[in-house]
Parts: structure tokens; sequence; C-alpha cells
């Protein structure tokens, strides 16, 4: 992997210090998301008799519960990464709050793989995990905000839905690489040494990735745009009371325009793991291979959704996609429910098409509903705050609902919900595309 081969993928007609931007922004976001998306699907897998052993034994569904809780417990401290994150951003330069939160996140995941269990050190092992679980949710809450501005701040005005999109595939790209290894990992140990000491192995990757990622990242180091951007940031920034004070609806909007489509990820990204295992006995293998299949759907079609973006409008494209995950939502799990393997995978790559229809335009359209000196720190926020209440616990409900209930078409019915949620918060914006960046007080002209 190197900076000429990913700056290869970028659109054409843009310039070489473009290219490298959209390197480091893609890559970064994609380190950051394999150290994330290895422990959730390690949550859903393995996580629960290794650190709730005695819940485990007496009441294993509470314990995947727990597992699962861990999850959404870092989604709690996001909105502080983008706050001090944003800070450190406005006081020292984007470039290096972006490699600071890609060290964070990566060295923070190595340490989980080296975490004792509770059978080593008792009741220290959860509680060490969610720490650690917390560190991750910093890292991440001070990653998207920057990685998504930097590219769509950069973009020319007809391709800036395209350009926020590169950023986003980081996403299914972590997920691809999180899967991969995971996949690999189990089909060279084996179940019973993945289960004694293999899963930490995915864990510790990441220090690979952390120098892989600092090294294209600082590549861009010298990029006039880069220096560019940084500059105008750090004259335009606002305190964080200016921007609850007169752009608090934008906030909240984006965060209820992103509910579901992240909860939705996670149910695909975590979940759906578990369930095909735990709950339909099949094989680990089988649903690791579909989840890799879907994590590359997921990549073409958040780029489907960047380019539709540009071409029928932010709105317009995030309201196909969620009518189309309302539609899907209960479908879907029909069809998981049959054990067919064929059919499980028709049902994970078709929920890949909204879920990128509705990711792909989505820094674009962050980017535009705010004013230079406050979009750091509206972006950020209103991501974060989404995350929260979409797939921060997602896995958790879905699994709360399967043992209350035993009734999975119930998990559609919950994102059918947040899908009406979200429908409705972006029908509510009117569709900024085109709108002046550079503009230090409103979001176009």
């Amino acid at each position: 992997m190197t900076t000429q081969t990913l700056t290869t993928a970028a659109p054409a007609g843009v310039s070489r210090e473009e290219r490298k931007v959209l390197a480091a922004t893609l890559v970064g976001t994609a380190i950051e998301w394999y150290d994330f998306f290895i422990y959730a699907q390690a949550a859903g897998l393995i996580l629960a008799p290794l650190f709730f052993a005695p819940i485990a034994r007496d009441n294993p569904g509470l314990s995947q519960l727990l597992a699962f809780a861990t999850v959404g417990i870092s989604f709690l401290f996001r909105p502080l990464g983008a706050a001090v994150c944003g800070a450190l951003g406005d006081r020292f330069g984007r470039k290096a709050v972006l490699v600071f939160t890609l060290m964070l996140m990566g060295f923070s995941t190595a340490l989980i793989g080296l975490l004792p269990t509770y059978a080593q050190i008792g009741a220290w092992a959860p509680v060490l995990l969610v720490l650690l679980r917390i560190v991750q949710g910093f890292s991440a809450g001070g990653e998207w905000g920057g990685a998504a501005l930097l590219a769509v701040e950069h973009a020319p005005k007809r391709k800036r839905s395209l350009f926020g999109a590169f950023p986003q595939i980081g996403v299914p790209i972590g997920m691809l690489l999180a899967t991969g290894v995971l996949f690999g990992v189990t089909a060279l140990l084996g179940k019973e040494a993945f289960a004694a000491w293999g899963w930490r192995v995915p864990f510790l990757l990441s220090v690979v990735l952390i120098g892989v990622g600092v090294f294209v990242r600082r590549k861009v180091e010298e990029s006039p745009v880069f220096t560019q951007m940084h500059r105008r940031r750090k004259e335009s920034s606002a305190p964080f009371m200016d921007l609850m004070r007169h752009h608090r609806k934008n906030v909240v909007l984006t965060a209820l325009i992103f509910v579901a489509n992240n909860a939705a990820g996670y149910l695909l990204l975590a979940f759906f793991l578990k369930y095909g295992q735990k709950n339909l006995g099949l094989p680990a293998a089988d649903m690791l291979t579909i989840s890799l299949m879907a994590a590359v759907s997921w990549l073409v079609f958040t780029l489907v959704g960047g380019v539709l973006g540009d071409r029928l409008g932010r709105v317009r494209t995030f309201q196909i996609g969620y009518v189309l995950l309302a539609l899907w939502a209960i479908p879907m799990w029909l069809l998981i429910d049959t054990k067919d393997l064929g059919l499980l995978t028709l049902a994970a790559l078709v929920l890949t098409v909204p879920l990128g229809l509705t990711y792909g335009p989505q820094a674009a359209l962050y980017a535009e509903m705010f004013p230079a000196k406050v979009r750091y720190a509206g972006v950020s926020l209103g991501y974060a705050l989404g995350t929260i209440l979409g797939g921060a616990f997602a896995a958790t409900i879905a699994q709360w609902i399967i043992d209350s209930y035993g009734q999975s078409w119930l998990i559609g019915v919950y994102v059918i919900v947040l899908s009406v949620i979200s429908l409705a918060a972006v029908s509510a914006v009117k569709d900024p595309m085109g709108m002046d960046l550079n503009d230090p007080v409103r979001p176009g002209a």
C-alpha cells in the first residue's frame, strides 16, 4: 500500500495535492475504523466469555448484552473527542490532530490485544476493557470531522459529494480489513486456538497499520492545500457556545440524519456475525465471507452515493436511501432466518445499497450546513451525537429484542422507526448543494 497506489483511485481531473489529501483522508479513516470494527466484531464472537466469565456461565444472554454494551459505551465519549480535538486542531494544526487521533486509536486497540482476561485478573479485566473503549471513542470523535472537511473543503464545487465520499469509504474498507483479518486468523488457527489466544492477533496488528497511516499522512504535510486549509480553520474557528447559540438546529438535524444509517451499519458490522453463528448455528467462516462481500458492496455504493449526491442533490440521495432502508428492514430478516447462505448474502448485499446512498453524500451535506467559522465543531458534534443515538447501542437493542421476543423481524421495525426519523430530519434541510464554503458567517450566499 503506497500513496501513489491510493491516489490513482481518486477522481480524474484533480491536482496532485488534492489526490494526496484524498489518500490521507481515506487511509487514516480506514485504519481508524479497522480498529473500531475489530472490537465490534470481536464483541459478537468472543469477548463475552473472556471478560464477563461468571455472568457468561450463569446467563450467556446477559453476558452478550454486556459485551455489546461495551461497544456502545465508547460512543458516549465521541462528543468529548470532537470538542477537544477540534480545539487542538485550531491551535496546532489539522494534520497534527489527525495523526494524534490515529495513533491514539491504534495504541488503545493494541492494548486491548494485551489485556488479561477475567480468569487472570478478575473484575479488573472488564474495567480495563471499558477504559480502553473510552479512549477509542474519544479518538473516533476527533477523527471524522477533520478528515471529512479536509476532503470536502478542497473539492471542486461540482464534486464535493464525491470527494466527501473518500473518507466515507474508509469505513467499509476498515470493515473489509477487520473482517478479512478475522477470517484469516480463524481459518489459520482454528476455533480452539482463536478462542484461547488467536483473538488477540487482529488487535495487535493495529500497530502495523498505525505505521502505514502515519506514513501516508506525513506525506501530505508539506501540501500547500493542507497548509491553506489549516490556516483557514485556525482563523475562522468559533467558540463552542457560538455554535450552540446560533446553529443548534443544524446540530440536531445532522445528528438525527445519521441515526438510521449508523444503527443499520452497526447491525451489519457487529450483530449480523453473532446472530448467524449463535442463533442460526452457521459456521463462522461462512458469516465472515458474507461480511467481506458486504464490505465491498458497501464501498461501491458509498461511492455511488457520492456521485448521486453531486447529480441529484444531497437531500434527494439521502431520501432515496432511507426509503429503501425502511422497505428492506423487515424482508432482510425474513431472508436471514432461512439459514440459506445465498439468501443471507442477498440480505446483506441489498442492505449496503441504502447504507451507501445515505453515507456517500454525508460529508458534503454536513459541511454545507454550517458556515466556515463553526464548521469543524458543528460537523464533528452532529456526527458524534448521531452515533450515540444510532449505532452506539443498536447491537445491544437488537440482542434485547431477540432475547425478549425471539422474533428477528422486530429488529426490522426498530430500523424502520429510525429510518422515518432520519428521513424526516433530512427532508427538513433545504439542500445546500453549491454553497460557498468560504463564507465565515453563513453557508452560502
